[in-house]
């Protein structure tokens, strides 16, 4: 991550881009993935006829060719496609970039521009017994804290007039408020292929949808119910592992944002700036969101699959050891 609000928002980007070393960082975090994550990410038939990846490859100095790359896909990140997908047996992975290539012009906020959600739709597919979808930043966050995100986005595109429009813009970044939510059009379109996937309109509906993410320094398992006939189980799984814990006030708004009467306060506010109706629900398998140093483990065997969190803690002799937290069959 460039950085904890990395493209909040245009403001934020027009801000950046008047700092003196700001391009340098950009430069240097764009190349920098893309050597030690993004070739690992693709598929070796992909990689060999990528074009960049040749070029690299077939050059004496690679680094000219990486800065300008890096530059063009900051100013300009449409046509640069970051997220992939891979075949485990029956089971799909589908993970999907949800920061480098957003499209933040007030009016058309994506979190993808329309080429690669395009090619997300063409890969999001039935005829596997699974469909695990990654992205780093939640879908479904608690349901108060999506209804929040969403009642700023709006107020930041001056729904309410400029100085509400002001004062959104700096509580987004305070709250980095920077979630599917705050993209709604996009979180909109990922339930509708959510939806077409579970209701056999892309192929035989899998066992299982699954969003798997991070980014929120706690865990949980929630479970949606989707408004038309549903052949999928579908959920949203949560887990930040070796987090950085949260300041006290954040851990207390992430807790109390699956609590029913902050969700309704929070909903009607939603509403009340315009934000349209979701058309699914959702709601934790279990009590409260687990705020601990935590790995997560799905387990996959044909139709059916189960997700078991496991904190860190020190045995009887001292030693780190993983306790479980929480288990639960998915289908």
């Amino acid at each position: 991550e460039v950085g904890d609000d990395w493209n909040i928002s245009e403001a934020w980007v027009e801000e950046m881009r008047q700092h003196p070393t700001w391009n340098a960082q950009i430069v240097g975090g764009y190349a920098s993935y893309w050597v030690y994550q993004h070739l690992g990410n693709l598929p070796p038939e992909e990689l060999q006829s990528d074009d960049l990846y040749n070029e690299v490859k077939d050059s004496e100095d690679a680094w000219p060719i990486l800065r300008d790359f890096a530059y063009g896909t900051h100013r300009v990140p449409d046509g640069t496609r970051w997220s992939y997908h891979r075949d485990l047996g029956n089971t799909r992975l589908l993970m999907m970039d949800s920061r480098g290539g957003r499209v933040l012009e007030e009016g058309r906020r994506s979190m993808v521009d329309a080429d690669e959600w395009a090619w997300i739709s063409e890969k999001a597919t039935g005829g596997f017994d699974h469909l695990l979808i990654g992205t780093s930043l939640p879908l479904l966050l608690g349901p108060a804290m999506h209804h929040l995100q969403g009642w700023d986005e709006r107020l930041s595109s001056g729904t309410w007039g400029e100085r509400a429009a002001r004062w959104a813009e700096g509580f987004r970044r305070s709250q980095d408020l920077d979630h599917w939510a705050s993209f709604h059009d996009s979180f909109a379109a990922m339930v509708g292929l959510i939806q077409a996937l579970a209701s056999g309109e892309k192929g035989d509906p899998p066992s299982t949808i699954v969003v798997i993410s991070g980014d929120v320094h706690h865990g949980y398992l929630a479970e949606a119910t989707l408004e038309n006939n549903a052949k999928s189980r579908v959920y949203q799984a949560v887990c930040s592992p070796l987090r950085n814990a949260l300041p006290n006030k954040k851990s207390y708004l992430q807790d109390h944002s699956w609590t029913r009467p902050a969700g309704l306060v929070a909903r009607l506010l939603a509403r009340l700036a315009g934000v349209p109706e979701e058309p699914l629900t959702w709601r934790l398998t279990h009590d409260a969101a687990f705020f601990d140093n935590q790995i997560a483990t799905l387990e996959i065997e044909e139709r059916g699959a189960t997700i078991t969190f496991e904190k860190a803690v020190l045995d009887d002799s001292n030693e780190p050891a993983l306790e479980k937290l929480y288990q639960h069959r998915l289908a």
